[in-house]
């Protein structure tokens, strides 16, 4: 992790973004995570070590990660986004009752693309695969 985040502050410094306590703890928060927080899942995490910050300061640097190629939105419909900083190839399995969402690997699928493209003409430049399931921690809750 350390060396991860050594290199997505040098990619923020070329870029000519400032470094503060708190763009530096929501970075660390962010690559340290395995669950894919929501912006109030990491607020809610930092609030006590950092008392003035707002949820919008989440947010805003967030967004500051995304343009910068250090977190992509991941986003599923009406619930809230949720933020990964994990920006190799994988794949996603989503809870239908909780929304946890976890990682899985699996090689790509390099051949969906070629598939897509010549069914429809696109020029594809992303796919995103997501299965959708119960997880260990709801097993036995119904969905509502």
């Amino acid at each position: 992790m350390a060396a991860q985040l050594e290199q997505a502050l040098a990619k923020l410094k070329t870029t000519g973004v400032r470094m503060t306590p708190q763009r530096h703890a929501i970075l660390s928060f962010l690559l340290d995570s395995m669950t894919h927080p929501t912006a109030d899942d990491i607020y809610k995490s930092l609030e006590s070590k950092f008392p003035n910050m707002s949820v919008a300061t989440v947010y805003n640097n967030l967004k500051v990660f995304i343009e910068s190629g250090l977190v992509r939105e991941l986003t599923y419909g009406d619930s809230s986004s949720r933020f990964d900083a994990d920006m190799t190839d994988h794949y996603h399995a989503v809870c239908e009752v909780c929304g946890k969402i976890a990682d899985f690997e699996y090689p790509p699928l390099h051949d969906i693309e070629i598939t897509a493209a010549g069914q429809t003409g696109f020029q594809v430049s992303a796919y995103r695969l997501e299965v959708y399931g119960v997880c260990p921690g709801c097993t036995g809750i119904t969905k509502h």
